[in-house]
């Protein structure tokens, strides 16, 4: 039992002080979805061409950090006519380059990760396009999209395929400042917190429990810490591994990278964990499903390669400006909650996220949300009534 007590207050500590940047970073998002439409975003993402993707990744970055809606909303968006690659560069922005992200990495590991976590997404990024372009022939290509197109239902396809912007005319601050802007951002706030709750909290019941059981002089031997050079290769290669194995996905895998760099894993090595939340084997799962196990496993080859190759090319930038920290000590707390600014800062904005959360029960967000996970049919026919 003390165990166990040992493991829940290292997660709850951890829970406390990444709290407020949560709130921070849906709501932010929330705004940003409320008047961007989906539709939108189909248009500018017709090819795979450089400016293309950068548009996907920064329309990625402002929508959902649940990596189980971000499957099912690239899907989508590859259904409606968006291009593969460029769907594919929208899902990693819309995972690893999200605002929430960077301020938990930031909070929990030091700014120096936020910074590689930005500097390595737009790498990955190119790293998959052009493994696309040498290995996913069109044939392929097209056989996914017949896939995709039969309407299987996954997690989280039902607020995938929702779309709650306002349709209003006017210019953004008009439209975020109306009473239809107020009610689309509280919807897409709860909607993103509910999406990304299960995964939050797997994650941080795991970081717990890694953190006060496994003794760091393991993860140092496993990790070759003792070996400078083949710990960098090495970390690149294994981090995805563990990530993929631990299930633990969306920003949830923040506190077990926190866990993994206390133990010594290398500097690209946290890097290629973080990036590897698109391959965990539920997510491997639905990939099958929505395109087929030839694509599916060209995803997985792909995506790892793509992420090991960012893990190294961070590591040597970092390295070589000097960025790299010279200490592996991520902030686990154990001392529980204290009256300090973050404590401050959690109260003000949980009181924010009560006021969204009371603007959505009060405007029909329960029905909603019960439709979350159900079919692509009935959710857009909710979609279509609200905009009605």
């Amino acid at each position: 039992m003390g165990a166990i007590g040992h493991a829940l207050a290292l997660a709850g500590s951890m829970t406390w002080q990444i709290l407020w940047a949560l709130v921070l970073g849906f709501a932010l998002s929330a705004v940003v979805q409320a008047v961007v439409g989906k539709s939108t975003i189909v248009r500018l993402l017709g090819d795979d061409r450089p400016r293309t993707l950068a548009v996907a990744a920064v329309l990625g970055a402002a929508s959902s950090s649940c990596s189980y809606a971000a499957v099912a909303l690239a899907r989508s968006l590859f259904r409606k006519g968006a291009d593969f690659t460029a769907a594919m560069a929208f899902e990693i922005g819309s995972t690893n380059l999200v605002i929430e992200l960077g301020v938990i990495l930031a909070l929990l590991m030091g700014w120096r990760f936020t910074a590689a976590e930005l500097v390595g997404g737009p790498i990955m990024i190119v790293l998959l396009a052009v493994l696309f372009r040498l290995l996913v022939r069109r044939r392929l290509v097209e056989k996914a999209r017949e896939q995709a197109d039969k309407g299987l239902a996954g997690s989280m396809e039902g607020h995938a395929a929702m779309d709650m912007s306002i349709q209003t005319p006017g210019s953004f601050w008009t439209r975020l400042r109306s009473a239809e802007g107020f009610t689309a951002v509280a919807h897409v706030f709860v909607m993103e917190w509910a999406a990304v709750l299960r995964d939050l909290v797997i994650g941080l019941l795991i970081a717990g429990a890694i953190g006060a059981w496994v003794p760091e002089q393991t993860w140092r031997g496993f990790f070759l810490t003792g070996h400078p050079v083949l710990s960098t290769l090495w970390g690149p290669i294994v981090g995805p591994l563990v990530a993929i194995l631990s299930f633990v996905c969306s920003i949830g895998n923040v506190p077990l990278a926190a866990v993994l760099w206390n133990g010594g894993i290398s500097f690209g090595g946290v890097i290629a964990f973080i990036y590897a939340d698109l391959l965990i084997l539920p997510i491997l799962i639905i990939y099958r499903r929505y395109y087929g196990t030839r694509m599916a496993l060209v995803l997985l080859g792909t995506f790892y390669v793509a992420m090991v190759g960012t893990g190294y090319l961070v590591e040597l930038l970092f390295g070589v400006t000097g960025l790299i920290p010279a200490q592996h000590s991520a902030t686990v707390r154990e001392e529980g909650i204290s009256w300090d600014y973050t404590t401050w800062l959690d109260i003000a904005f949980l009181v924010l996220g009560a006021v969204l959360v009371a603007r959505f029960a009060r405007t029909g967000g329960i029905a909603m949300l019960r439709m979350m996970g159900g079919s692509p049919d009935a959710a857009q026919e909710h979609d279509h009534s609200q905009h009605v």
